[in-house]
């Protein structure tokens, strides 16, 4: 059975973590340099590596688990509407592989957890197209199996991990974060992704002289 803390002893407790928030951002701001000076080059990279592939009607397909799933959402979302509120321009292609709850309860139920989001590459991949994947652990089955699938058929991988781990060692391009702590290595993916989207928005829909 589980016991809550009387609200007096509550409230002692919440006054003494008073500083969390100091603490988890003044975290952020001081992985924030290194973060920077280890991916601003491959920002770059990545934004020309899609944009080449939308403007040769190719799509991009987003793949993570638990909060890298939301993360899979948000992006295939800004990708299909639009990111920035001063452009108007068409939708991009893009496709959540973590949204479909039929097809990933049927492919785990048939074929294992493992396989949720490769299946879904085999059916929806081409070669050409860009496979994103989200994850903060760097060592999830089920995104290792869509990379080597996305490999295999000559899609173009990017993983959205920490330093060091497996999926970045095994995908074409990566955002690699270094840092151990989930909480800002997400907050860090959601920086790195908005700005890329951007970057890619300005550079197929902003006449230079905007």
């Amino acid at each position: 059975m589980i016991y809550w803390i009387r609200p007096s002893g509550l409230l002692q407790r919440l006054k003494g973590m008073m500083n969390k928030f100091e603490i988890r951002t003044q975290e952020l701001i001081t992985l924030l340099p290194e973060f920077l000076s280890l991916n601003n080059q491959e920002i770059f990279n990545i934004s020309k590596v899609i944009v080449n592939s939308l403007v040769h009607n190719k799509k991009v397909l987003i793949c993570g688990n638990g909060g890298s799933a939301a993360d899979a959402q948000h992006l295939a979302a800004e990708f299909v509407n639009a990111f920035s509120r001063d452009i108007e321009r068409k939708a991009l292609p893009a496709i959540s592989l973590a949204t479909d709850t039929s097809v990933i309860t049927s492919i785990s139920n048939d074929f294992g957890y493992d396989r949720i989001f490769s299946r879904q590459v085999e059916a929806l991949g081409n070669a050409g197209d860009v496979l994103i994947s989200f994850s903060t652990s760097g060592e999830s089955k089920n995104c290792i199996e869509a990379i080597k699938t996305a490999s295999e058929l000559g899609l173009i991988s990017i993983a959205f991990t920490k330093v060091g781990s497996e999926l970045a060692k095994i995908s074409n391009y990566s955002i690699c974060v270094p840092s151990s702590n989930t909480q800002h290595i997400q907050e860090c993916h959601i920086i790195a992704y908005h700005c890329l989207i951007e970057v890619i928005e300005d550079s197929l829909f902003r006449s230079k002289n905007d």
